[in-house]
């Protein structure tokens, strides 16, 4: 016999959900078979047997686990039936507290952030029957917590008055009382997500341990918006600014090894094998930061290709943790029409975070008379342990340089 155990997925999350079993309770099961899925803050990650064995389940789905913990036991052929716990018969296994499935709407699976979101706002049966889901999140209920329409919200449609648009951000929550420091009215208080409150952390970690420096750079792309509808064109890919700059950050690793570099003790840096870009993806479902690998020994048509692939992936929310590991550097797009400069923090294992802005007008003087060009900001977040203005200086130079040149970029 042996017990298997969930492993830690990321470093941001204390906590996962066991979502949904995918082999039966008492199945044999062989190496590498797919046992269950498991969702993170981010992301949904199958977990498979590492050796053959009988299922025997120790957690229901919807409820709660950790790193470590073990969810299941993998039993030698004729002791399963010896092997089950004190007072949990065989099959049924769910922990303290939770309650089993036979509780739920037919054969609904309600992770336990949702179970407390249930009880909080007395959801009927029928009203989670109604929502059409095998699976129910607390996102599928958060448009109750405003009191709007107790019918199930179509996927992608239109957000009822008073509940976040955004599935995964921050929803209203009634029925609580708080006073005003001035004795002024109470307002709503708003939960965030587990992804925001993850979020959260991330950035209070990055700005208690990094000291960081920001530098900002105007690019002129007036030749390269040309150059990514001729591109797109040619490639049957989505090319835009956000891939250029993929492509050329990725070819300065060699000569810019710092700014790829994780922090290590003593104030040293360790140098990294691959340029692996991490690419801000907000489809309006939450913010994810998907790796390109090895942008400087790909194609341009490879990185479109990814980039088209992350923000799919993010409509359909079906990031694994696989995808959203590893980066080296990171590239945030903030390319909303109007957003002139923002300043990325700078992620903690990393040293450096590029900014890309929405490309804007500019006029500027034209021999004897004027002309108009596109402009979008560049800027560099960057730990000041490691790296300086100058060099800073120089890095955005280089990017820049490729932007502005065209013939740069091949497929």
């Amino acid at each position: 016999m042996s017990e298997f155990r969930v492993p830690k997925l990321n470093n941001n999350d204390s906590a996962y959900v066991l979502l949904e079993w995918l082999a039966e309770d008492g199945a044999a099961v062989r190496a590498g078979d797919p046992l269950v899925t498991v969702e993170t803050s981010k992301a949904v990650e199958e977990l498979a047997a590492e050796e053959a064995g009988v299922l025997r389940r120790l957690l229901q789905a919807g409820a709660e686990c950790v790193p470590g913990q073990a969810i299941a036991r993998l039993l030698a052929r004729g002791a399963e039936a010896t092997d089950a716990e004190p007072g949990v018969e065989p099959g049924a296994g769910h922990s303290p507290g939770t309650a089993p499935d036979a509780a739920m709407p037919g054969d609904i699976v309600i992770t336990a952030p949702a179970r407390k979101l249930i009880d909080e706002l007395g959801v009927s049966p029928d009203e989670i029957r109604a929502l059409g889901r095998k699976v129910v999140r607390r996102a599928d209920l958060e448009h109750l917590a405003a009191g709007g329409s107790r019918e199930a919200p179509p996927p992608g449609g239109p957000a009822e008055p008073g509940r976040s648009p955004t599935p995964g951000l921050p929803a209203i929550r009634g029925g609580e009382d708080r006073k005003e420091p001035d004795g002024g009215a109470a307002g709503e208080l708003i939960s965030l997500s587990l992804a925001q409150l993850r979020t959260a952390e991330v950035v209070e970690r990055s700005r208690r341990e990094i000291p960081s420096a920001f530098t900002l750079v105007n690019v002129d792309v007036t030749d390269a918006l040309p150059l990514t509808r001729d591109l797109t064109r040619r490639l049957r890919a989505l090319v835009g600014l956000p891939e250029l700059v993929v492509k050329a950050v990725g070819g300065l690793l060699d000569a810019f090894p710092l700014f790829f570099a994780a922090p290590a003790e003593g104030l040293r840096a360790r140098r990294a094998t691959a340029a692996d870009v991490g690419v801000t993806v907000d489809v309006g479902r939450g913010l994810f930061i998907p790796v390109v690998r090895d942008a400087g020994g790909r194609s341009l048509a490879e990185i479109a290709r990814d980039l088209t692939g992350f923000r799919r992936t993010a409509l359909e929310g079906a990031f694994r943790e696989s995808d959203l590991r590893g980066g080296v550097i990171t590239l945030t797009l903030h390319t909303h029409d109007g957003v002139a400069v923002a300043t990325p923090i700078v992620f903690p294992g990393q040293t450096c975070a590029l900014a890309l802005t929405a490309p804007r007008s500019e006029v500027v003087q034209d021999g004897a008379g004027f002309a108009v060009r596109k402009v979008c900001g560049l800027g560099l977040s960057y730990d000041h342990r490691f790296v300086n203005g100058r060099e800073a200086a120089k890095f955005l130079a280089a990017i820049r340089t490729a932007l502005e040149t065209p013939g740069h970029f091949t497929t």
